[in-house]
C-alpha cells in the first residue's frame, strides 16, 4: 500500500500542537509497517530526520502552505497533483485539511473546531477560511480521527456527520516528561525563578488559552498571600499576533511574571517536573497535551472543567470555572496551600498518564487507515 501524508508542519526548527502529533504518529506508522510505502509531503526544506525509514519517499510541494490563499494552492493543486502522481491508495492528514479535488481515499485528523464556537479568537481571514472548508473537509473525508470524545461529539453535531464515521484516538506525550529528583529541581528554579516556587503555564498565547484570566487570578492569590514566595512561569509564545505586551500585567506582580517564550521539549520537561503546581485554565481545547504532560511529572494540575479537560486530567485535577477570576485564585489558593492535596494529586496523575501514549494513538491511526484501504 502506498500512504501519502501531509508532513508540512514537521519543521526543522520549532514544532508546535500538530508538528509534534505528526511527528510522533508517523514515526511510528513508518517504523511499524516497512511493508508499506509512505510518500510524505512537506511545504518546504525538511531535515533528515523527518525521514524515518527506507520505506519514505519525501517530497517538497509548492508553495509553502501558511496562509489561506496558499492553504487552496497546496492542497488542491499541489496535493492533488501529487496523490495523482505517486500512485497514493489513500492520504492521512494529521492536520485535517483535505483536498476536495481529489478522488483518493482520505482520512483527516480534527483536533478540534474552536473557530466555530469562538470565531473572535481568530484573525477575519484566517477564521473565514477555517468555517468555510472546514464543514468540507469533514463530510469529504473517508474517515475523520479525532483526539477526544468531547471533539467528536462536538464534530458530529455541528457539521452532521454519523457517529460511526468519527473514531476518537487519545493524544500521548514525550517519554522526556518524568519526576524530576528534588535536589535537580533546585537547578531549574535558581535559573528561572531566582530559586523560587513557580506556578507554571503552557501553551501558545492564544485568546482561549485564557492566560489574561489566569494573571488576574495569580494577581488576588498575591494579594491575599502576602507572603507566599510563588512566581508564575508563562511557557510559550504569541499566535495570529498576538503579543506579549497585549497582557494587563500589574505593577505590583510584573516581577513575580516570567515569560520564557519557546522552549524546547527537553528543557519544557525540565520546567514542568520542577514546577510545584501546573495551572492551566483554557475556556476550549479539544485535548491538552500539558495535562498529560504535567500527570507524567506527577505535578499537581489546577484545570479549567470544560470542553474535553475533564475527560483528560479525570480525578487527577482540582478544577474551576475559566471565566471566574475568582474561583481561578480560589482553587489555587485552595491548592497551593494544602500540601496533602497536592501530593494526592501528583499520585493520582502518576497513575492516570498511563492511560495516554504514542503507541496507542498511532495504533488506532493505523486500525482506520487499514479499515478504509480495504473498503
Amino acid at each position: 500500500m502506498r500512504i501519502a501524508i501531509n508532513t508540512r508542519f514537521l519543521l526543522p526548527t520549532k514544532m508546535e500542537g500538530f508538528g509534534w502529533y505528526t511527528y510522533e504518529v508517523v514515526k511510528r506508522l513508518v517504523e511499524n509497517h516497512p511493508e508499506h510505502e509512505f510518500i510524505l509531503f512537506f511545504d518546504r526544506k525538511y531535515e533528515e530526520r523527518f525521514v524515518f525509514g527506507k520505506n519514505v519517499i519525501p517530497v517538497i510541494l509548492n508553495p509553502p502552505a501558511r496562509h489561506p490563499l496558499l492553504f487552496h494552492i497546496w492542497f488542491e493543486h499541489s496535493v492533488r497533483r501529487a496523490l495523482k502522481k505517486y500512485k497514493a491508495d489513500i492520504f492521512f492528514s494529521p492536520d485535517g485539511y483535505l483536498s476536495l479535488k481529489s478522488d483518493i481515499k482520505q482520512i483527516g485528523v480534527i483536533h478540534d473546531i474552536n473557530f466555530e464556537h469562538n470565531p473572535q479568537d481568530i484573525p477575519k481571514r484566517m477564521r473565514n477560511y477555517l468555517r468555510s472548508n472546514f464543514p468540507k473537509f469533514a463530510k469529504k473525508a473517508d474517515h475523520i480521527l479525532t483526539v477526544s470524545e468531547y471533539s467528536k461529539q462536538d464534530i458530529c453535531s455541528t457539521y452532521g456527520i454519523h457517529q460511526k464515521n468519527v473514531t476518537v484516538a487519545w493524544n500521548g506525550a514525550s517519554e522526556l516528561f518524568k519526576p524530576i529528583p528534588e535536589n535537580k529541581q533546585d537547578a531549574i528554579r535558581s535559573k528561572y525563578t531566582s530559586g523560587k516556587p513557580y506556578l507554571l503555564f503552557v501553551g501558545a498565547l492564544h485568546p482561549r488559552k485564557n492566560v489574561d484570566r489566569l494573571i488576574q487570578a495569580f494577581k488576588i492569590f498575591k494579594e491575599k498571600n502576602t507572603k507566599s514566595e510563588e512566581k508564575l512561569v508563562i511557557v510559550g509564545e504569541e499566535l495570529f499576533g498576538n503579543q506579549l505586551g497585549a497582557f494587563e500585567i500589574p505593577d505590583s506582580i510584573r516581577r513575580h511574571i516570567i515569560f520564557t517564550g519557546h522552549v524546547s521539549h527537553e528543557e519544557l520537561a525540565k520546567i514542568m517536573g520542577a514546577a510545584k503546581i501546573f495551572t492551566f485554565v483554557p475556556y476550549f481545547e479539544g485535548f491538552g497535551i500539558p495535562l498529560v504532560e504535567a500527570m507524567k511529572c506527577g505535578t499537581p494540575i489546577l484545570s479549567a472543567d470544560k470542553t474535553s479537560l475533564p475527560e483528560v486530567a479525570g480525578d487527577a485535577a482540582l478544577y474551576c470555572d475559566p471565566f471566574d477570576v475568582q474561583d481561578i485564585a480560589e482553587k489555587l489558593e485552595q491548592l497551593a496551600s494544602n500540601n496533602e492535596l497536592m501530593h494526592k494529586l501528583s499520585k493520582l496523575g502518576l497513575n492516570r498518564s498511563k492511560l495516554f501514549n504514542w503507541e496507542k494513538t498511532a495504533q488506532a491511526v493505523w486500525d482506520v487507515i487499514y479499515k478504509i484501504s480495504a473498503k
